[in-house]
């Protein structure tokens, strides 16, 4: 038998209480989903490590340096998803002036890998700076090291840079760019690399 005294549940309240599980449910849900983000599936800028740069060939003439320019790199892709690169180049400058360029051909990496790359091009009687061209042609040693006189060093910087996108659960893609510069430091009478600064 009902007791018709007895109180009943509001049910604005049961309503009421439903809403804040549901909200504290979705707040959790959308928490979850921004950590897994940032922590999981955040695009990452591939790296670039130069491990090598070369000059096969490099001899002085007339005031003017003719060589061929060789650089091997790796590009490391930290992205679970795979790395397209597009509109990549690496550029050479000496004192400041463009010497050579160079476009990197289109292509992929997958997620978590390393791909190694190679870049070389010819630079043909490119001037070289008065104060250079005086010290190679006079036989000047300009500078000393521990009280040694040291031959003539010219220094070049290389520009690396890649530029592509990522695609992220294989839906959404971000667009992301990479570089790497370096100075290096050229011994003028035989090409050789004496230092590499990245």
């Amino acid at each position: 038998m009902n007791d018709p005294y007895r109180s009943k549940p509001s049910r604005g309240r049961t309503n009421f209480a439903s809403c804040i599980c549901a909200t504290v449910f979705l707040i959790f849900l959308i928490a979850g989903i921004v950590i897994a983000y940032f922590f999981l599936f955040k695009p990452k800028t591939p790296k670039i490590a130069v491990e090598a740069v070369r000059f096969p060939t490099f001899s002085v003439t007339n005031g003017t340096v003719n060589f061929t320019f060789f650089q091997y790199v790796s590009v490391t892709n930290p992205n679970r998803d795979e790395f397209t690169h597009y509109d990549s180049s690496l550029q050479l400058s000496y004192s400041g002036e463009p010497v050579g360029l160079v476009f990197i051909p289109a292509g992929k990496i997958d997620g978590g890998r390393t791909q190694h790359m190679s870049a070389k091009f010819d630079v043909q009687s490119y001037p070289l700076p008065a104060k250079l061209k005086a010290d190679v042609s006079g036989g000047v040693i300009p500078t000393t090291v521990n009280g040694v006189g040291a031959e003539p060093t010219m220094e070049v910087e290389t520009r690396m840079k890649l530029v592509g996108r990522v695609r992220v659960l294989k839906v959404f893609t971000h667009r992301v760019d990479s570089g790497v510069k370096c100075g290096v430091m050229i011994q003028v009478s035989s090409g050789s690399v004496l230092d590499v600064r990245c």
